[in-house]
C-alpha cells in the first residue's frame, strides 16, 4: 500500500475495533476510524487517528467517509450488534461498508463476525445458538454479501472475548468445528497480520486463544507465514 492511503476501521469505539485501531497506529499505519458520537473521538484523536462522526446505517455516512479524497486501502469492519437489538447492524451497516468500499475501490476488505456464523454454527453449544442465533443469522448475510462483492476479502470468526491484554496465543485456523475463547487485543493482532498478507485474501477463518480451547479438538493452524 502507498504512504497516501488509509486503513478504515468501523466499530474502532470499543472492543475488537478499538484494539484493532492501536494494533495499526502502533505499526504506522494512517488510520481513519468511522465513530458515531464524539465519546471517543479524544481517545482515538490522541493516538493519531482520523476520526469521521457518522453512523454505519446510514448509507450517506459511510459513502462520505469512505469515497473521500484520501484513498482507502483496506476496510476493516468489526460492527455487530445484541441479540436483543431492534434494528440489527451486523448485516446492513456491513452492507453499506461492502458497498461503499466497491465504489471506492479498496484493496481489502477484513469482516470480524463470530465463531457460530455461517458453517461454523456447529461449534456451538446448543445454549449459546439459541440466545445468539438472532444476530448470527444476520452475520451470515453480511459474510455471504461480501463473498458476493467481487472484493479481496478475509473473514475472521473470533471465539468467546475477553478484554485482557493480549497473551500473543491467538491462533488462525479453517477448521470451522473449533471453539474457544480469545482476548480481543490478540484478535486485532491477528486481523493486522492479514492486512500484511495476501495468504489470508478470500479465507473464512476461525479465531481462538491455543491455551482457551473448549474441548479436544485436533485441527490445524492457518499459517500467514
Amino acid at each position: 500500500m502507498t504512504s497516501e492511503s488509509y486503513i478504515f476501521v468501523a466499530g474502532a469505539s470499543r472492543g475488537v475495533g478499538r484494539e484493532i485501531a492501536n494494533c495499526l497506529t502502533a505499526q504506522q499505519f494512517k488510520v481513519k476510524a468511522l465513530l458515531r458520537n464524539e465519546s471517543a473521538a479524544a481517545e482515538l484523536k490522541a493516538t493519531g487517528v482520523e476520526v469521521v462522526i457518522g453512523d454505519a446505517m446510514n448509507v450517506g455516512d459511510v459513502e462520505a467517509a469512505i469515497i473521500a479524497n484520501e484513498p482507502i486501502h483496506t476496510v476493516i469492519s468489526t460492527i455487530g450488534g445484541l441479540p436483543t437489538d431492534t434494528e440489527k447492524p451486523d448485516y446492513l451497516a456491513n452492507k453499506n461498508l461492502i458497498d461503499a468500499a466497491i465504489k471506492a475501490r479498496v484493496q481489502k476488505f477484513i469482516l470480524v463476525t463470530s465463531i457460530g456464523t455461517g458453517n461454523s454454527v456447529g461449534a456451538l453449544p446448543p445454549q449459546a445458538l439459541a440466545v445468539l442465533q438472532p444476530v448470527l443469522v444476520e452475520k451470515d448475510k453480511a459474510e455471504q454479501y461480501l463473498i458476493a462483492s467481487g472484493l479481496t476479502y478475509t473473514i475472521i470468526r473470533p471465539g468467546g472475548l475477553k478484554t485482557e491484554p493480549a497473551t500473543g496465543n491467538g491462533i488462525l485456523t479453517e477448521d470451522t468445528r473449533i471453539i474457544g475463547s480469545i482476548h480481543r487485543a490478540d484478535v486485532a493482532q491477528l486481523v493486522c497480520l492479514c492486512l500484511n498478507t495476501d495468504r489470508s485474501n478470500h479465507k473464512i477463518l476461525s479465531a481462538v486463544d491455543k491455551n482457551m480451547l473448549f474441548g479436544q479438538i485436533e485441527f490445524a493452524p492457518f499459517s500467514l507465514d
